[in-house]
């Protein structure tokens, strides 16, 4: 889509407002003005959202259901549901004996940062 600069006057208070806009919706001045040029003229955007609303799927509704489900339940009841399925967890995959070494990837700003973190992990 091609752009044309051009050059308007607008009164004080009109472009502090615009300003004050364009920060809350972390856009351009001219975003918004054109956004709002669109609005009074009728003509819909340019862009328009491709993927689905987040939730709008049967697994977002399903999960949205569960989570109204569970908000409706004390916490004392979600305590002990949690509890439960911690116990089922467990049960499913009991722990090992001889347990697995830990892999660990950890990333320096710069080589003081890593000197300082092994004088203090040295054991």
């Amino acid at each position: 889509m091609p752009y044309a600069r051009i050059a308007i006057t607008l009164p004080q208070e009109i472009l502090v407002g615009v300003d004050r806009r364009a920060n809350e919706l972390d856009r351009s001045r001219s975003r918004v003005i054109v956004d709002a040029i669109r609005a009074y003229l009728g003509v819909p955007a340019v862009v328009r959202e491709a993927a689905p609303a987040y939730g709008a799927d049967a697994f977002g509704v399903a999960r949205r259901d569960q989570l109204t489900k569970d908000l409706a339940k004390s916490p004392a009841e979600r305590l002990h549901a949690a509890e439960q399925l911690a116990r089922l967890a467990r049960s499913a995959r009991p722990r090992s004996r001889a347990r697995q070494p830990r892999q660990q990837i950890i990333g320096f700003d710069s080589y003081e940062d890593f000197y300082e973190w092994k004088k203090h992990n040295r054991g």
